[in-house]
């Protein structure tokens, strides 16, 4: 045993092994050396210097985004009247934000004060007081229990709550051939100047109150919002290669701009859209997306070969639905906002459920520029991958081959260095 580990070691010290070049003429083996040596320079070539531009450092991407709509629409609600809606009534928020909200339809729950009143049936049912917890709020809940349970209407009894009451209820959102907007009035409150109509109160939650129902002569769908423009303006900088870009490049003029509008093949580089085009595009129908609400991205591609002149860096627009209207569990986009007012010391709010279409803008961007480093990097690299030919035909010449066994001894030379013996010549 000792012996046998003697030699291991000896063998691991003291011997070299050195590459032995021989030529093999066989006309297989040869095409299939060269052949991967082709496959290896295409790859090289092909693949990583011009596709993936191997030969340049890379920077990623700094930008800004802010953006302006256009349009007007106007409603005829009954009690209301002609309602016109601007950027100020249906773009969330205002400030131009790089993801923001245009609303397509609403629920309007006017007249609301804070009071007690029962509660809605899905949200707090009830059989006896011991049902309603004072001090507790239920999480489909619009406030506060007070520990009773009250009638809600002839056939539901639902807890009282202390809250902004009346309370909202959502569950019918407008649709485009009949839709409302409920409105309950207190008659001690005096109701203006309107002129709505009264029908029976389902609740009968609080005394001398009535429902008041907004009929609308035509679709509450704001679905003018379909033409109505948007303008991106996109600022980007490469911060390695110092380089900075707009999306207005250098063929947009003022007087362009207030006539062109963005089309994928026609028009690619104006930055005016129209919403209609890009739901569309995102693979999503308008008019449905409106009813419940939705969400799109928009994304904005940089892909920069500074090599060639900086004008030729231009962005790439692409629109994408984010909304899957195949899954009935919370479909749609909504919020919620007031309008507070005061009358007679009293303060009263208009809440409003939006459905809307939300846009996210993405910028994506890298810039490549010619270096030497990963030049000379992947040129190496490419050296080395060319060693797998070798491997390749050495493991079909000594492993596979007929005559496996006549090319290991052309392959290996054993050579074993002796010793002189001591007196002889």
């Amino acid at each position: 045993m000792g012996l046998k580990l003697r030699e291991k070691a000896a063998s691991f010290f003291f011997e070299y092994d050195t590459p032995r070049m021989v030529l093999v003429k066989n006309k297989k083996v040869g095409l299939i050396f060269r052949l991967i040596q082709l496959v290896v320079l295409g790859y090289i070539i092909g693949w990583v210097f011009l596709y993936e531009k191997g030969y340049q450092s890379q920077d990623g991407i700094i930008s800004s985004v802010s953006v302006k709509l256009k349009g007007l629409t106007v409603t005829n609600i009954s009690g209301i009247g002609p309602h016109i809606w601007d950027v100020a009534d249906y773009v969330f928020p205002s400030q131009g934000d790089s993801s923001f909200v245009v609303m397509t339809n609403v629920i309007i729950t006017r007249g609301q004060k804070q009071d007690i009143c029962p509660e809605l049936p899905d949200a707090g049912q009830c059989n006896n007081d011991s049902d309603c917890i004072q001090g507790k709020y239920g999480r489909q809940g619009q406030g506060i229990m007070t520990g009773k349970c009250i009638d809600f209407n002839s056939n539901n009894k639902t807890c009282e709550i202390f809250g902004w009451c009346p309370v909202e209820e959502d569950n019918q959102i407008p649709e485009p051939s009949l839709s409302y907007s409920t409105l309950w009035i207190n008659h001690s409150y005096p109701a203006g100047s309107a002129e709505l109509r009264d029908v029976p109160n389902p609740s009968q939650s609080l005394p001398g109150t009535t429902a008041k129902v907004l009929l609308l002569s035509g679709p509450p769908l704001l679905l003018e919002a379909e033409n109505f423009t948007l303008f991106i303006k996109n600022s980007i900088t490469f911060p390695t290669f110092k380089v900075s870009r707009r999306n207005l490049v250098e063929d947009i003029t003022t007087s362009y701009l207030k006539k062109c509008t963005y089309h994928k093949n026609k028009d690619p580089f104006c930055p005016v859209f129209e919403l209609g085009y890009i739901v569309k595009e995102s693979g999503q129908n308008f008019s449905a997306l409106a009813l419940k609400g939705g969400v799109v991205g928009i994304t904005i591609d940089w892909d920069c070969d500074l090599d060639w002149p900086v004008t030729y860096c231009k962005p790439v627009y692409q629109f994408h639905g984010l909304y899957n209207d195949d899954n009935n569990v919370s479909p749609g986009f909504n919020f919620r906002y007031a309008k507070y007012y005061r009358d007679n010391g009293t303060d009263y709010r208009t809440l409003y459920k939006v459905f809307g279409i939300r846009f996210d803008i993405l910028v994506n961007g890298k810039a490549g520029k010619f270096d030497i480093i990963p030049t000379m990097t992947t040129i190496g690299s490419g050296i080395g991958i060319f060693g797998v030919a070798s491997i390749v035909c050495d493991l079909l010449l000594l492993h596979f081959l007929p005559r496996r066994d006549y090319y290991k001894q052309r392959k290996f030379k054993y050579a074993e260095m002796r010793t002189p013996v001591s007196g002889l010549h």
